[in-house]
């Protein structure tokens, strides 16, 4: 399962990022590593971005960069 599947108030463990790349390392600048908790707060009303929480910070994906990530629903 992808990030971008998860609903607002799922939660997820990241299980891993399937991209390399700047998009790769940008996610990893933004905190996102595997192992990490996270909580999808909710989607924007025309469904992107998504906004997930992360040890106590919120961050905004857009579908299309969630999807990268992949996650075990909790």
């Amino acid at each position: 399962m992808t990030l971008d599947e998860l609903k607002p108030g799922n939660s997820g463990i990241i299980k891993k990022l399937c991209i390399r790349d700047k998009l790769g390392q940008r996610l990893m600048d933004m905190g996102l590593y595997p192992g990490l908790t996270l909580n999808v707060v909710r989607n924007a009303p025309l469904e992107d971005p998504l906004e997930v929480e992360i040890d106590g910070y919120f961050i905004s994906l857009r579908h299309e960069e969630a999807r990268f990530i992949e996650v075990v629903n909790t």
